[in-house]
């Protein structure tokens, strides 16, 4: 089976600023029960994705180009680079800001507990 990904553009993304575009590589029922989603994620200039749970799963984040500004459950404030993985454990919190002005673009995986 081919699959085309599915593109979408969110504003306030976790109550985050500014614009973040999620290209869906798997999602739902093609994570077989093990996630909710699979997928290449582009955070815009001077946007985030806000600060948020994980409540029985939990998302790694791998990036890919630019630089970024992980927020971790303590709150900790780490810039992030290319090849770097940004993990938290399930039921932590997290958030990634974008402070440049150049895309930030990230893999994002939801697996489930």
């Amino acid at each position: 089976m081919i699959k085309k990904e599915r593109v979408v553009t969110v504003e306030g993304l976790r109550d985050g600023k500014g614009s973040v575009e999620i290209h869906h590589i798997l999602e739902g029922e093609d994570l077989m029960g093990h996630g909710t989603m699979f997928a290449r994620v582009i955070v815009k200039p001077h946007s985030s994705i806000g600060w948020h749970q994980h409540v029985g799963n939990t998302e790694p984040y791998y990036i890919l180009n630019g630089v970024g500004t992980f927020v971790d459950n303590d709150g900790t404030k780490t810039e992030v680079h290319p090849g770097d993985v940004c993990s938290i454990k399930v039921g932590q919190w997290h958030a990634m800001e974008n402070n440049t002005d150049e895309d930030m673009e990230m893999i994002a995986f939801v697996m489930n507990e």
